[in-house]
């Protein structure tokens, strides 16, 4: 079985620079091994010049060629896995229909604080908040066109972690009719998260670092009091509990999407440019 990290360092979709440090930092954070070889999905660096919204997309066009991008490389490289190496929740639309073509009975895990369900309708214009939704066929026109198997179904879906939503977020879960869980007091427990997982051959697990309470872990949006984003708050897990979680998934599913999404080391960003402005380092 073919296993492949793909390097997906989107940061257009989040509005955030820091989400294409991240990503490629994470690259080394992940334990090394010689046996997953890492595809690059080409992804302009972030520069200076001013974004628009289009099409109800803030930076649509950079959104939608970098999910061309990761499909090109994913059909050339032909993996049966992928552990998707992100940048913000956007990198999990291409993985995530691709393994859907290679496998039926496939359930999806999704790790986060806030449902990613928004569409273009619902004024908040970076396409992270609307991957899951587009998987689903609902986010966005323009993102759901570029899936090329079958949408995922409502009861597909299973949320871990998940907190407060916004009223329209909540409108649409109850429409669409995804079974959902406010984890605000207590989370999933494990019994339900093998009761969803016996259910399927095949897992994917997208998991959103927001997922942590920003009090315990800082490489969150959320640790950033300068950021609003779209008046969402952060998550309340914690290490332990988020490893127990992910032993129950790992240990009683067949695994073939692992997506790491939303790692903002703001700290280690801030060194970075710091020695960036410092001639001895650069000339």
């Amino acid at each position: 079985m073919k296993t492949i990290r793909l390097l997906y360092p989107d940061h257009v979709s989040g509005g955030l620079d820091t989400y294409y440090f991240g990503a490629n930092l994470l690259q080394y954070i992940l334990p090394q091994n010689e046996n997953q070889p890492l595809i690059k999905v080409n992804i302009t660096p972030p520069n200076e010049k001013e974004k628009t919204v289009t099409n109800g997309i803030f930076a649509e066009n950079e959104v939608l060629a970098g999910i061309d991008d990761a499909k090109k490389k994913l059909k050339e490289s032909k993996p049966d896995r992928i552990i998707t190496i992100g940048g913000n929740c956007m990198v999990s639309l291409a993985p995530f229909d691709y393994l859907h073509g290679l496998y039926k009975n496939v359930g999806i895990i999704w790790i986060d604080a806030h449902p990613d369900v928004s569409t273009v309708k619902d004024g908040y214009p970076n396409a992270h908040a609307m991957v899951l939704g587009s998987l689903l066929g609902y986010g966005a026109e323009q993102l759901s066109a570029k899936m090329e198997n079958p949408k995922f179904h409502s009861e597909d879906i299973m949320y871990v972690g998940l907190q407060g939503l916004h009223d329209y977020q909540e409108k649409f879960l109850n429409e669409v009719g995804v079974k959902y869980k406010i984890q605000d007091k207590e989370f999933v427990s494990d019994e339900e998260i093998q009761e969803f997982i016996s259910r399927f051959d095949h897992i994917l697990v997208h998991f959103d670092i927001d997922v942590l309470d920003e009090h315990f872990f800082h490489s969150t949006y959320f640790a950033n009091s300068e950021l609003g984003g779209d008046g969402s708050g952060g998550g309340k897990m914690k290490m332990d509990k988020l490893t127990e979680v992910l032993n129950i998934i790992t240990t009683n599913a067949n695994v073939v999407g692992f997506t790491i999404a939303e790692y903002l080391p703001f700290d280690e960003h801030k060194l970075h440019k710091m020695f960036s402005g410092i001639k001895l380092f650069t000339e």
